[in-house]
């Protein structure tokens, strides 16, 4: 059951979707208004005490979250929690040339494939971790970033995703694998440039 604060915290986002989100496409839908380019801090907050609350008893140690747009959410939920947040880089770094996580991830709103990578530094066996990220569509980003858990010996809590499109099947075949995913807002639908949520 559902507490009171959940349901506002998840009408907010939803709201939050339905009034500025744009439809480009049935398979596209545009937040960058609030998640994606410029950041809602107050949303974000909320977005990071509900992962946070749902996983407070979890023995986390760490989040771990891929650059760019996973970021917020993701240092709101490691500011609650008190973890450190990892972010895995997209790019190349100078300052990152070895003793590093990678993990190839592509990316169906940008049509291009990333090599990922994590510095060994920063995730071991020891470590608990959640993954949040803002979309979850065919699941590439969270297969990437569950491939460099494994390689690191640590262990997977769950998927935190601000935004789920339901009609892709990234969440059900992490969900047929076993793992656990917590989507805030799953979108049915974006036919005929409306937003429908399941």
């Amino acid at each position: 059951m559902k507490s009171r604060r959940e349901i506002l915290r998840l009408k907010a986002l939803q709201d939050k979707i339905v009034s500025e989100g744009k439809v480009l496409s049935e398979d596209v839908l545009k937040v960058d208004s609030f998640l994606n380019h410029q950041i809602d801090p107050k949303l974000m907050q909320e977005i990071g005490k509900e992962f946070a609350d749902r996983y407070k008893d979890a023995g986390l140690t760490k989040i771990l979250t891929i650059e760019s747009s996973g970021i917020a959410p993701a240092v709101m939920a490691g500011l609650i929690l008190g973890i450190p947040v990892v972010f895995a880089r997209k790019r190349k770094s100078v300052t990152l040339t070895d003793n590093f996580y990678s993990a190839d991830v592509y990316s169906f709103t940008k049509k291009v494939s990333n090599t990922i990578s994590v510095s060994k530094d920063y995730l071991n066996n020891d470590d608990v971790v959640l993954i949040i990220d803002d979309f979850l569509a065919n699941g590439e980003a969270a297969k990437g970033l569950l491939d460099i858990v494994k390689q690191s010996g640590a262990t997977t809590s769950g998927i935190g995703i601000v935004i789920e499109k339901g009609f892709q099947p990234g969440g059900q075949l992490l969900r047929e694998q076993g793992y656990r995913v917590d989507s805030l807002a799953i979108v049915s639908s974006l036919e005929n440039g409306k937003v429908q949520f399941a």
